[in-house]
């Protein structure tokens, strides 16, 4: 798979994980991987093994907060409150003005703005992850704690028990 080839914003991201030294470039499927468990079909992974990206907004600021969960969690939103201050929803339009991405290919990389980040502990349950890459039908591979590196994102537990 050639960088050439792949849709915009997942060229933002291979160009972005280059610049952070990640060898494992975004790689695009020939079927959506819009939610966690159509990325885990393609890829014959584990549900758990797909990394969700959800974007909330931060009432007091407006800014966008990201929780990169594992795709067999939901996000206790009092618990990622908690930590960060009150949460809205994010609709569509904030989403994409805010990272850059329409809603099934966010990246935990590449943002059009800087964003407030957390990632699950839960991901640490797995040796391999996949992440979007800018695109409803383009992953990457990665390891959890490729996640701490690339985002500088603390690990916190942001699930429902």
């Amino acid at each position: 798979m050639t960088e050439i080839s792949l849709p915009d914003g997942a060229r933002r991201v291979s160009a972005r994980l280059t610049e952070l030294g990640h060898p494992h470039a975004p790689i695009l499927l020939s079927a959506s991987a819009r939610t966690a468990q159509q990325a885990a079909e393609s890829l014959g992974v584990e549900l758990g093994q797909i990394v969700k990206s959800i974007i909330f907004r931060r009432v007091a600021d407006d800014a966008a907060v990201l929780v990169m969960t594992s795709g067999d969690r939901r996000v206790d939103e009092s618990k990622v409150a908690a930590i960060v201050g009150e949460l809205a929803r994010a609709d569509a339009a904030f989403v994409k003005a805010r990272t850059g991405f329409s809603i099934g290919g966010v990246s935990p990389v590449a943002h059009a703005q800087e964003s407030v980040e957390l990632i699950d502990a839960e991901l640490f349950r797995f040796g391999e992850v996949w992440a979007a890459a800018g695109h409803p039908h383009a992953v990457f591979k990665l390891a959890p704690q490729d996640l701490v590196r690339l985002t500088g994102a603390p690990t916190a537990d942001v699930t429902l028990a």
